[in-house]
């Protein structure tokens, strides 16, 4: 307890994104899908640019990955979401309750998206509105003012293929939306972060598409989405032989609106980019050999490093450098 007593103080002052050096850092504080991966949760990246930490999508679990790994909720500037499939935004809830409760921010957490985001701000302001209630009545507007909770929405128009449309511009960092293929999802788009003269790609959820090519070109860092389609489809055969068609249904539908991991790697070398990051990895690799399964071909359609991502992967980009760093996970 007297170790406590010390520790505590420290490290609840502690901020390690004022110990990072001055460049772009990207940290997976979800590298999976919808289905459980004891080393990947769902989708959640962490860009930390010029200072200021952005979230790229937010699964279940982001808040506590955050947390975990350094990154606390109260420091997010805003969050940025690709798209509004549940496993992109059900973390949202718990991520906004931490980011308020400790939030270095004013104002709601601001919420970047296409058409759309205004719903789902909305929506999760009326599904905590009583939580709020409670908690500002317990512990008083001055140590959690009411004003600070929540969420806003801050919509973009959609872009067409081939303009990108600027996001955020402030303080050096540069974010870029651009629109991705993963239909019948609409819209759907991916960022491209800028900063120092280093610059990343996340793409969200999509099929192989020119537009990540386009707006890839010459990139530090590709994390690219990825599903190994000939594993999805044993686990396919497998619920039909069990006799569980809708699970096969599901399965069969997946396939056709990812990316492979070969797919991904054509793309980063087609982009010439400088390192290709895999996440929200499909199917769960939970037994040996499948993240060799996984990766089978990649090698061969990209010349460049690869990392497969779980949970904890952290790059940075060093400005005034061409070094990647690859750490964690």
């Amino acid at each position: 307890m007297r170790l406590m007593g010390i520790a505590l103080p420290r490290m609840m002052t502690a901020n390690p994104i004022a110990e990072l050096s001055d460049g772009l850092h990207l940290t997976l504080c979800g590298a999976g899908s919808p289905l459980p991966d004891p080393k990947r949760s769902a989708p959640c990246v962490a860009v930390v640019a010029g200072g200021d930490l952005f979230v790229v999508d937010a699964g279940s679990g982001a808040g506590r990955n955050l947390q975990g790994q350094g990154l606390a909720p109260g420091f997010v500037r805003a969050v940025f979401l690709t798209h509004f499939h549940s496993d992109h935004i059900d973390g949202l809830g718990e991520l906004g309750l931490q980011r308020w409760v400790g939030s270095a921010e004013e104002g709601p957490l601001p919420l970047f998206g296409p058409e759309g985001v205004d719903h789902i701000a909305a929506g999760l302001n009326r599904a905590y509105r009583l939580d709020v209630g409670y908690r500002v009545a317990h512990h008083g507007e001055k140590a959690l003012p009411s004003a600070r909770a929540g969420f806003v929405g801050r919509t973009f128009i959609t872009p067409e293929p081939g303009r990108p449309t600027v996001v955020w511009d402030a303080g050096g960092v540069k974010i870029t939306a651009f629109r991705v293929d993963h239909a019948p999802i609409d819209p759907a788009v991916g960022y491209r972060f800028d900063y120092g003269g280093r610059s990343l790609v996340i793409t969200g959820d999509t099929v192989q598409s020119p537009e990540i090519e386009r707006i890839s070109q010459g990139v530090d860092l590709l994390v690219h989405e990825a599903l190994a389609a000939h594993l999805v489809e044993i686990m396919r055969d497998a619920a039909l032989e069990a006799g569980l068609a809708s699970r096969a249904r599901m399965m069969n539908d997946i396939l056709d609106y990812h990316a492979t991991p070969v797919q991904a790697a054509e793309s980063a070398q087609s982009a010439q980019v400088g390192h290709l990051l895999f996440y929200h990895v499909v199917p769960p690799l939970i037994a040996p050999g499948m993240e060799a399964a996984f990766l089978e071909g990649v090698d061969d359609a990209y010349a460049g490093d690869i990392t497969l991502g779980q949970d904890g992967t952290r790059i940075s980009l060093p400005t005034g450098s061409t070094e990647i760093k690859v750490s964690g996970g």
